[in-house]
């Protein structure tokens, strides 16, 4: 299927690894050009070399996306970008009473006030062009929260709702908001779980990764290139009456009817 974005300009945060990477090769497949983001200069570089052969023009922005400074300098290189595809790190497991004021203050700010602001930046320029695609990239345990990342889910959540109406308020300037619910992926984040599991129970990383994927209905984990095809496709020219939506992708992990 033709995207019908070829040509367009996207910016994808934190994209130099993981599913950030995964959409950013799928716009590039689809003729995107990009900016690409991430604060490890050797990954960003290896992941730039893989999107040009796409035949695609790549620029890279070494910074954190959480700071002015990151957010000036993405918006410098992509002045008007066509598509904004959110994504940034996440607050790592931890019991709920150990999250203290200023944890709670990063974790909000990384996972909600963030993506907020780059949309902010750019979304009425997508309206007075006409055309925009802006894709959150936020958790299944926004529905289905996960105990020990109770402040990811709820900054989460809060970015969910805070872009409800948001995202209708613009739908008439042909500019789409929507997000994308992830369970487990097969990627670095997941792996270096397992690996922390394997330590705290003493079985086998192999176990470990056997007995979470039984517990998934599709008994594996996501592909990567699953996520970043979705993604795509919610950025493509066939997505345009979608909007204010939240796409659960977790091979049916989460239990539930709506």
């Amino acid at each position: 299927m033709d995207l019908g974005i070829s040509g367009r300009k996207a910016i994808v945060c934190a994209s130099s690894r993981g599913l950030g990477k995964a959409c950013a090769l799928s716009l590039a497949e689809a003729g995107v050009n990009l900016v690409i983001n991430g604060r490890d200069e050797q990954q960003l570089d290896l992941t730039r070399k893989e999107l040009e052969a796409f035949g695609v023009d790549v620029s890279v922005v070494m910074a954190d996306v959480s700071t002015p400074e990151g957010q000036q300098a993405l918006f410098e290189a992509c002045p008007q970008p066509d598509i904004l595809v959110n994504n940034n790190g996440g607050p790592p497991f931890r019991d709920f009473r150990e999250v203290d004021r200023e944890a709670m203050l990063t974790g909000v700010t990384m996972n909600m006030v963030t993506p907020v602001e780059l949309i902010r930046h750019c979304v009425d320029g997508m309206g007075e062009r006409g055309w925009g695609r802006i894709v959150n990239i936020t958790s299944s345990s926004v529905v289905s929260p996960i105990p020990g990342l109770d402040l990811s889910s709820g900054a989460r959540a809060g970015l969910t709702s805070f872009l409800a109406g948001v995202s209708r308020s613009v739908a008439s300037t042909g500019v789409t908001i929507n997000q994308i619910m992830p369970g487990a992926f097969d990627t670095d984040r997941l792996r270096g779980g397992f690996k922390v599991a394997s330590e705290k129970s003493g079985k086998a990383i192999d176990e470990v990764r056997s007995e979470r994927a039984a517990g998934i209905p599709a008994k594996r984990f996501g592909k990567p290139e699953e996520f970043g095809a979705a993604c795509a496709f919610l950025c493509s020219v066939h997505a345009g009456y979608i909007t204010g939506q939240n796409l659960l992708i977790d091979g049916g992990a989460v239990n539930k009817a709506f």
